[in-house]
């Protein structure tokens, strides 16, 4: 039994335990419920009419930008989830999903009044609106990784918040402009690609063509207009198509359901900024769709259509002998229809169109509460895949690019040659496969074998390719990998293992500087690590420990006559050594450093302004990133960002420690920026960002990718990672920019 006496408002708590049978429940509340009780007689109402009560009550001051009572929001997004079929606990989980967020209450009330189930729910779709966050990316990250975690533990928090963001999306034109764009550009980039992930085609479709209307309204109002311009004679067209399928079929015995519609604007965009054509261009604007009770009535629906209209090479695509990793099943086809128009067939049984619309909604067993049933979490292994790497990022906007690219990518069917099937970002190459198969197979990738013949690792797989793998025990990941392989399980791991080697070379560089330095008062470095000043110097300095301060004094981070100091003061007060040569022990780099001291600039070398060096064109560092140096042996300090991958091959004797400075006058980078190519105007409208800020752009690269967009390189100077990030920041905001990158290298 709750304890009722902890929690505020009273009314709440009355109306709470009125019985069922004098509750009068609001009316806004009814046709939800009704809802629910369509496909699941059983559920507990009462628990539902609760969680309204609750969340009335608390929204009740509370207005809508429209100015309608707040708890409209809750309800309708509790009617979204009811139309996915779930159960009563998610129904409540909806009804609640504000309060905590926005309302007095907390996580601790909604789990005496309900039950730690919901509580779990509301938890998860909460975002960290108490914390401080250093920026709107860091923010967005941490947001997204809670929720990734809470959705890896149970799925049903995701599909509330896909019917919460729904909603929203449909009342978005109450906000103002600039937050119009940034809510319906996350929608586009996260929320639309997840529900497609998910499996809820009806959910992604709808939130692509509201965030298109306010992201691109121009554009949106045109492919409207023209949609509706001879929506009599195009509705009448559909009509006949209908009724010739429906005749086809039923003259071979078949019964079917069939069913036309224009595709959504956002598809008929796409298609034409793709393919460079107008509206008028667009001849398969038109989908039709074939419900049959049988799988084997879809192939021979697909031998009748193909029969009585031409159908178009290339454009056949048999997504039920090979699913889409969310579970959609269907075949597709483009045939030339009546008045010779192209019109794309879909055909498929009404369990895979219920699995189609609802995706992993349809496999929700709501009877005792159960879970989703393992074998269909499986088919959900991206959700692993994502919990797996999302540890490994600590740039909040290098994780969300990772999401993005994770929920975008399409699709290569691939194969093992034992027949397993391996589904692989498009531009995937062997070495991703290889990785995809086991870590261990990918770090010992020496080559492989694509449909009988030898490939290069560069090579990019397709459809169909049966890979098979050739591994050498000798072989180790290399860093050049790094620059084709498209797969973050990949990139990770690669990484990893350049990290792993470049820790143990500063880990044996670090102990040859320790005992070299313990030398010179007669000490011995394997038993002063024994020593409590050792450990007790390393807490100190916020490491983990003797192994970690080694490490750090092997990358230049610490110096290693200050161990020596702190584990030995006396020695050193009573014999101080001749003074070590700045940049290292034996006193080469610091003769060296010396030699080339002699400008002013921006970056401090051990200890010394003026240092000549050079700043590598492979990681371009700024001001604001952590970095590191090495002599070059043209007797230069090349400056690098602490975690390029060019530094593994750097000799470690050569490293100095390095900081930034004052007098730096601008440092070089280039970004990649990926628009549409319609877009009249938008090259002065990305130059006049470089403008605004006051900065020149030293070199200008603009052309048209194979797949339809345009790629514009900027090269140009910025005082640090603020400004950088500012330009990145300003350019993704414009209409047209699909996405912004910084260039390394």
């Amino acid at each position: 039994m709750p304890s009722w006496s902890k929690l505020p408002n009273m009314p709440l708590m009355v109306a709470l335990l009125v019985p069922e049978a004098r509750w009068a429940p609001a009316p806004t509340v009814v046709g939800l419920i009704a809802k629910v009780r369509q496909y699941h007689p059983a559920a507990d109402v009462n628990l539902i009419r609760r969680a309204f009560v609750f969340a009335e009550q608390h929204h009740r001051p509370q207005r809508r930008k429209n100015g309608d009572p707040y708890i409209g929001h809750p309800v309708a997004v509790a009617h979204n989830v009811a139309g996915m079929k779930l159960d009563e606990a998610t129904v409540c989980a909806a009804l609640l999903h504000d309060v905590v967020e926005d309302t007095d209450a907390t996580l601790e009330d909604i789990e005496r009044v309900f039950n730690r189930e919901i509580a779990h729910l509301v938890d998860g779709v909460t975002k960290l609106n108490k914390i401080r966050f250093r920026s709107k990316e860091e923010r967005q990250a941490e947001n997204f990784r809670k929720m990734l975690v809470a959705m890896s533990k149970d799925i049903r928090v995701i599909l509330v918040k896909l019917a919460d963001r729904t909603h929203n999306m449909r009342t978005l034109g109450f906000m103002p402009e600039h937050k119009r764009v940034v809510i319906a550009r996350e929608t586009m980039d996260i929320f639309a690609p997840l529900a497609n992930r998910l499996g809820l085609g009806a959910v992604k479709i709808e939130l692509e063509d509201l965030s298109f209307r306010h992201l691109y309204p121009d554009e949106y109002q045109d492919i409207r207009s023209e949609v509706n311009l001879r929506l009599e004679e195009r509705k009448t067209y559909i009509d006949g198509v209908i009724s010739d399928i429906t005749q086809i079929v039923a003259d071979a015995g078949i019964h079917a359901d069939v069913s036309g519609r224009p595709k959504h604007f956002w598809s008929i965009h796409r298609k034409m900024v793709r393919q460079q054509i107008p509206f008028s261009k667009v001849y398969d604007h038109m989908a039709f769709r074939v419900l049959v009770d049988k799988q084997s009535e879809c192939y021979h629906a697909l031998g009748l259509i193909h029969e009585h209209w031409r159908p178009i090479p290339g454009r056949f695509k048999d997504y039920i002998a090979l699913p889409k990793p969310n579970r959609y099943q269907s075949l597709h086809t483009t045939v030339i229809g009546p008045g010779g128009q192209r019109i794309e067939v879909q055909i498929r049984t009404h369990a895979m169109h219920r699995i189609a619309e609802a995706g992993i909604a349809a496999h929700w067993k709501y009877k005792e509460g159960d879970r989703v049933a393992q074998r269909d979490e499986e088919r959900y292994d991206w959700l692993k895949r994502m919990m797996e790497w999302q540890r490994e990022f600590d740039d909040p906007s290098e994780f969300l690019e990772s999401v993005k690219v994770e929920l975008f990518a399409d699709e290569v069917y691939t194969f093992t040659p034992k027949g397993e099937l391996k589904v692989m970002p498009r531009g995937s190459t062997p070495v991703d496969f290889a990785y995809a198969i086991h870590s261990e197979v990918g770090a010992r990738c020496s080559g492989a074998i694509v449909n009988g013949g030898i490939v290069p690792l560069t090579h990019k797989l397709h459809n169909g390719d049966v890979v098979e793998i050739i591994t050498n025990r000798n072989q180790k990941p290399n860093k050049d990998w790094l620059r084709f392989v498209k797969t973050n399980r990949a990139k990770n791991r690669i990484k990893a293992f350049i990290r792993k080697e470049q820790r143990a070379r500063s880990l044996e560089l670090g102990e040859q500087l320790l005992d070299k330095e313990f030398r010179r008062y007669s000490r011995s470095l394997a038993r002063a690590k024994k020593l409590p000043e050792f450990k007790a110097y390393a807490i100190a300095n916020s490491l983990s420990g003797v192994e970690e301060l080694i490490v750090q004094v092997g990358m230049g981070n610490q110096a290693a006559v200050s161990v020596v100091a702190a584990v030995f003061p006396d020695d050193v007060k009573q014999r101080s050594p001749k003074r070590v040569q700045v940049g290292a022990s034996d006193g080469v780099l610091g003769r060296i450093l010396q030699k080339v001291k002699g400008r002013p600039g921006g970056v401090v070398v051990d200890g010394l302004d003026g240092v000549k060096h050079t700043i590598a064109k492979c990681c371009s560092p700024v001001p604001g990133e952590s970095i590191v140096g090495f002599v070059t042996p043209g007797h230069v300090i090349s400056v690098h960002r602490k975690h390029c991958v060019n530094i593994v091959d750097q000799d470690p004797a050569r490293e100095v420690a390095v900081r930034w400075g004052q007098g730096g006058s601008g440092y070089p980078v280039a970004i990649r920026v990926v628009t549409e190519t319609g877009v009249t105007g938008l090259l002065t409208m990305m130059t006049k960002v470089f403008s605004d800020m006051r900065l020149n752009i030293d070199a200008a690269n603009c052309k048209e990718a194979p797949d339809g967009r345009a790629e514009n390189i900027f090269n140009f100077h910025c005082v640090d990672l603020e400004e950088l990030n500012a330009v990145v920041r300003r350019l993704e905001n414009l209409r047209g920019v699909y996405a912004v990158e910084r260039l390394r290298g």
